[in-house]
């Protein structure tokens, strides 16, 4: 048997090498920001409006609640001189259970929006995840990326993806 020859050797690598060459030049990629799509696409500004309609009212009443505690609370440290230790007493006990209830009331305010945050969200994630794939599955990508360190503007295709979700509405 005769080995094979440096001259086939060398060109059967030369042919290998071209021809991954040539596959990695098909290989289309694509990136999202997700942070751009959360802020910028309608369906998120929407998503945004809608939550601050349903929290505006609540907001509202713990800021005036707020005030309240607070004129209360000046209230006691300017009479409290003239106030009779029994009174003192009962004054402070009150500012100290409004104090609780308005603490409550603030944290539960927080739970509650952080909550329905997330699941507005939710939606609009998995309306761009739809998006994405119907963008790639119609153009051809091999790869879309969310996170990166870096990404050409060549290869972003957020644009596109915001595109697709404002043509969707607030559907």
């Amino acid at each position: 048997m005769k080995s094979p020859s440096v001259k086939c050797v060398l060109a059967i690598a030369g042919l290998v090498l071209a021809a991954s060459a040539a596959q990695a030049q098909e290989l289309k990629i694509g990136y999202v920001n997700s942070d751009v799509v959360l802020r910028d696409a309608a369906p998120a500004k929407a998503a945004l409006t809608k939550l601050q309609a349903e929290f505006t009212k609540r907001e509202k009443e713990l800021t005036e609640m707020g005030n309240r505690l607070k004129a209360a609370g000046d209230r006691f440290d300017r009479d409290q001189p003239t106030l009779v230790e029994s009174e003192k007493v009962r004054r402070q006990r009150e500012l100290i259970e409004q104090d609780r209830e308005f603490q409550r009331k603030r944290r539960e305010y927080q739970e509650d929006l952080s909550q329905r945050r997330n699941e507005e969200l939710a939606s609009v994630v998995e309306r761009a995840q739809k998006a994405i794939r119907l963008i790639a599955e119609q153009e051809r990508y091999d790869l879309v990326v969310q996170e990166v360190l870096y990404a050409s503007p060549r290869i972003d295709i957020t644009d596109k993806v915001i595109k697709a979700l404002n043509a969707q509405g607030g559907k």
